[in-house]
């Protein structure tokens, strides 16, 4: 992932509050788009322009090809804001983050985490993210429903990572249940995603808890029940489990690993 600043200047008298709603349209569009990453920008004003420092997928991510109707529509406002387009600035590569996937995936799949700030679209050969943009429009022009699922995911991995309450039980379920709601609304994004880019894309069903390893070694596809599903070798050394037909991937039980 890559650092990069953008300076929005005015051309004539503005308010700080009509500024404020244009540049974080913009930026919410970025985001929506997979254009950039995070949830949280911290906008600056000083010298009469306005600066913004956004985490982006890859050194190129704001480039006009990548734009979503909303991001140019966000981009055109700008002026009843009395706000110039934006001047990019180029700071560096984050050194805590993943490197973008650069080479067509022979497979890819949806998976997240808590503690990953970066895309949910994985490629299936070496587990690096995929840029949404990088993708036809997956919902109503951008990728805001992928968005959103991902941040569902996460707020329940957090939770049930903390193991500090009764909630834990009930995220644990949505991330391990192939009945939850979390389940089904990423499932369904996993079959949009592969019919736009006629890839095979796999959702991968978070798995801990078990009665011993031997169970876990035997246990069926949660959803069609097939045991063929078992691999011989762990794909990236994580996914012990893969079922084509279902298009599910999951791990050996964290417990008994």
């Amino acid at each position: 992932m890559f650092v990069t600043e953008l300076r929005f200047e005015c051309f004539a008298d503005t308010t700080i509050s009509a500024a404020e709603r244009a540049i974080n349209q913009l930026l919410e569009a970025y985001r929506a788009n997979g254009q950039v990453l995070g949830r949280e920008f911290a906008v600056a004003f000083n010298d009469g322009e306005f600066r913004v420092r956004l985490l982006t997928p890859e050194k190129n991510s704001l480039t006009h090809r990548y734009h979503s109707p909303w991001v140019k529509k966000a981009l055109a406002e700008l002026t009843d804001a009395k706000l110039l387009a934006p001047r990019e600035k180029f700071i560096g590569q984050d050194i805590n983050s993943e490197v973008s996937n650069t080479e067509p995936p022979s497979w890819q799949l949806l998976y997240t985490s808590y503690v990953h700030m970066c895309s949910p679209l994985r490629s299936g050969d070496n587990l690096l993210p995929i840029p949404l943009y990088q993708i036809p429009a997956t919902f109503n022009g951008d990728h805001k429903r992928i968005i959103r699922w991902q941040s569902e995911w996460q707020a329940c991995d957090e939770l049930q990572m903390a193991a500090a309450t009764k909630a834990e039980f009930a995220a644990l379920e949505e991330l391990s249940s192939p009945t939850s709601d979390l389940f089904r609304r990423g499932w369904d994004l996993r079959g949009r995603i592969e019919y736009l880019t006629h890839i095979p894309t796999y959702y991968y069903l978070y798995r801990v808890g078990g009665q011993d390893l031997a169970s876990e070694l035997a246990r069926p596809c949660p959803r069609c029940g097939s045991h063929a599903w078992k691999l011989d070798e762990p794909l990236l050394d994580m996914f012990h489990f893969r079922c084509e037909p279902c298009r599910i991937v999951s791990n050996l039980s964290w417990d008994h690993q």
